[in-house]
Parts: C-alpha cells; structure tokens; sequence
C-alpha cells in the first residue's frame, strides 16, 4: 500500500505558533511514502527557522518561499507544480491530522478507484483542546450538489492525478479551495465522503473573525466568474449558501 506517493500541499503565512504541529502531524502518519511541500508565503515570523529545521531532519520535506504575499491559491499551486506524487492532500499549517489519515484515504481510493475523497473532522481551538463538535460529511456528493454549499474541508481531501492530472486552484484570496471541488466535480467526477474523523481543524481567532461578507463575496465569484453559470443559475445555486449560512447562524 505505501507504494503510491502522497504529495501534501502546506501553505504557511506567519504560522510558526502551530507550524511544527501540522508538519509532525504529517510525519506520525502510519502511512510513508509521501512527500511534504511547505510554501511560505513571505512570513515575516521565525517560520522559516521551523520550516528548515524539520527540512534538515527530514529528506521528505521540500521548501518554497514566495518572495511576496501571494495568497494561498497561489503559494499551493507553486507546490502543485512541482509535486511528484500521485494523489495530491492538502493540510493547512495550524491543522492536524490524525495519525492514520493518509492510510485509510488511500487504502479506500485504491479499493474503489476513486478519484476525490474527503472526510468527517474535529474543531480543536487555539491550545488545541477538542471541541465537542465533529464536522460531518456526505457520503458521496456531485457537480450540482457541491454548487449549492461546499460540505468538504480542505484538510481533509485527497485527488488522484493519475486519473484527473494536475489540477489547480482558482486564484483568488479566498474559496480557491471550493473553486478546485467544483473544478474536479465538474469533470464527472463523484467524491466519495469518509464516515469517519481523520483531521483537526483549528479555530483561530483570524479565522472565527474573518470578515464574512468577502466570503459571501468570493462564494458569488466562484459560481458566476469561476464556473460561469449565468446570473439565474448563479441565483439559484447562492441561495442555498446564503440559506445554510442563515441556519447555521441562528443554530
């Protein structure tokens, strides 16, 4: 099973707080043969110390260091590029993974031949105590139902380039993750939800503050400019976002 590499995709802005727990998180896996990018999109931290300390230790880790702040969009695709593996996973440089992450994701997608899987994960906070709450996931999900929410956590998805090549996310500052879903879904592709938590995902006061109107902002930029729906479709499909967003709000 180890024979398929991994290639993990960690974009890291200012992240030397959590830097190292992500990256050990990606070194415990139970599964090897992976390869881990760091992209350090011109922290002006000590991440870059972190980053090369773990890189001396470690001939699986490979390092790029944007010369501006670029964005995550940017700062993965630069690592997509020079990827060598055959399923790409992205893992964001405050999150974590469970220890088995990578071996039951891969051990299903070879099974079945799937192309795009995703999984159920946690909310830790900013000590990385758990949170009594588990982020479920659907356990498979198409083009036109991804259109009216995105249900998958970037942390946890996985895309085989064997089957789908390369593909990139859409330059923008922020959703570029839901644009890469929509991108692979709109393919014909089916992905395949894991019923089960493989991941943390940290809740930070940056991400518990983010300013929700440029989300709903991006979220209209995806379905019209990025997917080019026409203006009745791109109604159609926001007013399911706009609907979960209202009943989270109030839940």
């Amino acid at each position: 099973m180890n024979k398929f590499l991994i290639s993990v995709i960690m974009p890291a802005f200012n992240a030397e707080r959590y830097l190292s727990q992500s990256i050990q998180s990606v070194i415990d896996q139970t599964y090897e043969n992976w390869e881990l990018w760091v992209i350090d999109d011109a922290s002006t931290d000590n991440s870059k110390i972190v980053i090369e300390e773990y890189k001396s230790a470690n001939n699986r880790i490979n390092s790029i260091y944007l010369e501006k702040n670029s964005g995550t969009a940017i700062a993965r695709n630069s690592a997509l590029k020079m990827s060598n593996g055959q399923y790409i996973a992205f893992l964001d440089a405050d999150d974590v993974w469970k220890k088995n992450k990578l071996e039951v994701q891969v051990s299903l997608m070879q099974k079945n031949n799937y192309a795009f899987t995703f999984s159920m994960y946690e909310i830790i906070n900013e000590s990385g105590i758990i949170k009594n709450k588990i982020i479920k996931c659907p356990e498979k999900i198409s083009y036109a139902q991804l259109l009216k929410n995105n249900t998958i956590g970037c942390l946890t998805a996985m895309y085989d380039v064997q089957i789908l090549g390369k593909m990139y996310m859409p330059k923008i500052r922020k959703r570029q993750d839901y644009g890469l879903w929509l991108d692979i879904l709109r393919t014909g592709t089916t992905g395949y939800g894991i019923p089960q938590s493989l991941a943390y995902y940290r809740e930070t006061q940056t991400s518990l503050s983010a300013n929700k109107l440029s989300v709903i902002k991006y979220n209209w930029q995806i379905l019209r400019k990025h997917q080019q729906l026409n203006i009745f479709s791109s109604l159609y499909y926001f007013s399911f976002f706009l609907l979960h967003k209202t009943i989270k709000y109030f839940a």
